[in-house]
């Protein structure tokens, strides 16, 4: 079964436009990497000459394994690949903040100014910025680390349409794979900062939210920017899920808010001297390594 979504749409109720909520196949580009391995329909010419190995015993065997399943080993080497490139890349960086928020962003919002001035103080820290080096709030944080005199990192993605890596990046990665993506942001970052974003933006942020709560990461501090954009987040989070029942106040205050890129950037800069020792500073953890 093909897993990837197709619009649906009704033309009796329907009295606007609906919201581009998916990838229209037919005018994006090639598959991508992430495309071919969710989806096992889709076609690898240049894994056509892969053979199914014998099956021993075949009396085990009730159906025949699909030839898309024994191109997976293969891809592994791509996966294994990607995490090399990631690690060998970003292994020498020293301290580093990760960003997330909306690639729509317009240049004169207030939550891209606020990134812009929350990564120039933090890269005068002697912090690395790191994005997903796209446009909007990604291209803000890393305007704001060049400003500030600090490494900015792109971490790009492979996309059905293209996504442009910003000017402002001075390390750039492309990925195949988001879960190798996601891999290098957590390993090679002290903390988040999520500004107002989409579903790219929630997603990062859970992730991290469940990594701290597993005690999967430590002393990972994580800012909420906006208070007033995510509001409605936060009382469900509290009106529903804690009193539910289904998350207890402790892992509610994982989570630190800020409204000022000043708060924001010392939120981090506090955790990091807590986790490294009150005298350290991000520059000379950097070169400590």
């Amino acid at each position: 079964m093909d897993k990837r979504r197709k619009g649906v749409t009704n033309r009796k109720r329907r009295s606007r436009p609906a919201p581009r909520s998916h990838v229209d196949r037919r005018a994006a580009g090639p598959y991508t990497e992430d495309e071919r391995l969710f989806s096992r329909r889709i076609q690898e010419p240049e894994l056509a000459e892969v053979r199914r190995p014998p099956l021993r015993p075949p009396t085990e065997i009730l159906e025949p394994i699909p030839d898309s399943t024994l191109k997976d080993p293969w891809r592994v080497f791509r996966i294994m690949g990607e995490f090399v490139d990631g690690f060998d890349a970003l292994a020498r960086v020293g301290p580093a903040v990760a960003i997330f928020g909306s690639a729509r962003t317009p240049r004169n919002d207030r939550d891209y100014l606020a990134a812009t001035e929350t990564c120039r103080l933090l890269a005068e820290s002697g912090f690395a910025v790191m994005t997903g080096a796209g446009p909007g709030i990604m291209e803000a944080a890393n305007k704001g680390a060049r400003a500030g005199g600090g490494l900015s990192i792109g971490l790009n993605i492979e996309l059905p349409y293209e996504q442009e890596v910003n000017r402002y990046v001075d390390l750039h990665l492309t990925f195949r794979y988001f879960f190798v993506r996601k891999t290098m942001f957590v390993r090679y970052s002290e903390g988040f900062v999520i500004f107002p974003g989409g579903y790219g933006t929630m997603d990062e942020l859970f992730e991290a939210l469940t990594l701290i709560q597993t005690g999967k990461v430590h002393n990972f501090p994580l800012v909420i920017y906006n208070t007033r954009y995510h509001a409605a987040l936060m009382r469900w989070l509290k009106g529903t899920m804690i009193e539910g029942g289904k998350l207890s106040s402790d892992e509610f205050e994982i989570i630190t808010t800020a409204d000022s890129p000043e708060q924001a950037a010392q939120i981090i800069i506090d955790a990091h001297r807590a986790r490294n020792g009150p005298s350290a500073s991000a520059r000379s953890a950097a070169g400590s390594q």
